[in-house]
């Protein structure tokens, strides 16, 4: 379908997305080619819900496409690093207790530096399998860098955010795309990650409800950043303390950061999601 609307946006024809259609009406009415043509025609012509398409054939779309290798990389060197903690707990005693208190990073410096010889004993053997798993970390963390390399090139502002690296700040430009103008505000932005708030008031009671919409990657991507934020951000310190001191729950403290971090992120100065920033 992303195909499609780059072929008409390229051929010079106004591309508009819809809302997928009611569920309730769509059981009524049936499903079909014709019938789900039919129904967002007429959407269009009663002026419901509309936006302007999503293009990520430029930059974004090579940070997209970059991702789903990161992604595959990152989960194989989590594998390997747990493969070599586990070697490290079934080695001979002697090899054992040399490795069991390293951190992952020392760890696979130390064994992929080993010289095991030949394999004659099960302590060689420990040597050269960890040896060779260390090897394979190393390669993948190199190729997470490469990966990383064009998402810091392409917003370098954004990735020196707080919080916010290159994984997060992909998940970010992804979620907007390559046609940031279509976001007209930090409002909106905050709406399609699924981070403004949703009025649940009734009668006396004046409260908001967390929103299940939008983009959930990119909701996560702020969750990060407002996690990172509680640890090491003064201003996010401050913030968290007087809204405890006024009695406001801790997931209604985050949802609000995140949302914050949203506008913040919208108006990232040069390269941000936002339009102002182009």
């Amino acid at each position: 379908m992303a195909d499609r609307s780059a072929f008409l946006v390229d051929a010079g024809c106004e591309v508009i997305e819809i809302n997928r259609p009611d569920r309730r009406a769509r059981r009524g009415h049936g499903k079909s080619d014709p019938i789900d043509a039919e129904a967002a025609a007429r959407s269009v012509l009663a002026g419901g819900p509309l936006c302007v398409a999503k293009r990520d054939h430029d930059r974004v779309g090579m940070i997209r496409t970059l991702r789903v290798a990161r992604r595959s990389a990152l989960k194989m060197r989590t594998q390997v690093g747990n493969q070599m903690h586990a070697l490290v707990v079934t080695a001979p005693d002697s090899h054992r207790h040399q490795l069991r208190h390293l951190p992952l990073d020392k760890l696979v410096a130390v064994t992929a530096a080993a010289r095991p010889g030949t394999v004659t004993t099960p302590s060689a053997a420990s040597k050269l399998a960890l040896r060779s798993l260390a090897i394979r970390h190393q390669g993948l963390t190199a190729e997470l860098v490469v990966l990383d390399r064009l998402t810091m090139e392409a917003a370098p502002a954004l990735c020196d955010l707080t919080g916010v690296g290159p994984d997060v700040a992909g998940a970010l430009l992804v979620a907007a795309g390559d046609d940031p103008e279509r976001l007209r505000s930090d409002a909106a932005f905050a709406s399609l990650c699924g981070v403004s708030p949703v009025p649940a008031s009734s009668g006396k009671t004046n409260r908001h409800r967390l929103n299940r919409g939008g983009d959930r990657i990119a909701n996560n991507a702020l969750w990060r950043i407002v996690m990172v934020r509680l640890t090491c951000d003064q201003r996010t310190k401050v913030y968290v303390a007087r809204r405890t001191a006024e009695g406001m729950a801790k997931r209604d403290i985050v949802r609000c950061l995140k949302r914050y971090v949203a506008r913040e992120v919208f108006r990232a100065p040069g390269d941000g999601p936002g339009v102002d920033a182009h």
